[in-house]
């Protein structure tokens, strides 16, 4: 082998490593930037799953609450009817308050016309 053949091929197998270091080198960083990338969306993912959770707990703290404290299905029954009684109560008194005022109004005489004739 000559000199000549010797410089190519040294040329050659040092570029190969150039342009493979090169790669390489890109390659490192894209993958230094994607497991960054990873970490924070694992971050964020855990933070979001407390979120949801704490959500979870405070929502069923509130149903039970409200189950406590405010109406149930028959409470709730309960309490329509007694309006309802007391709306029909309201109502009757009414009624008795027209029939007395109709039975007033019958029985007055009918003033100067019925003493002229």
């Amino acid at each position: 082998m000559t000199a000549e053949l010797w410089a190519q091929l040294v040329g050659g197998i040092g570029f190969f490593i150039l342009v493979s270091g090169t790669l390489w080198g890109i390659w490192w960083r894209i993958e230094g930037k994607v497991d960054k990338a990873k970490a924070e969306a694992s971050t964020v993912a855990s933070a979001a799953s407390a979120q949801a959770a704490l959500a979870r707990q405070e929502l069923a703290e509130h149903r039970l609450h409200t189950a406590e404290t405010y109406v149930t299905k028959a409470g709730m029954q309960e309490q329509t009817s007694q309006i309802l009684r007391s709306i029909e109560g309201v109502g009757n008194r009414i009624d008795g308050l027209n029939e007395r005022l109709d039975r007033l109004y019958e029985a007055q005489p009918r003033g100067r016309a019925a003493r002229a004739g």
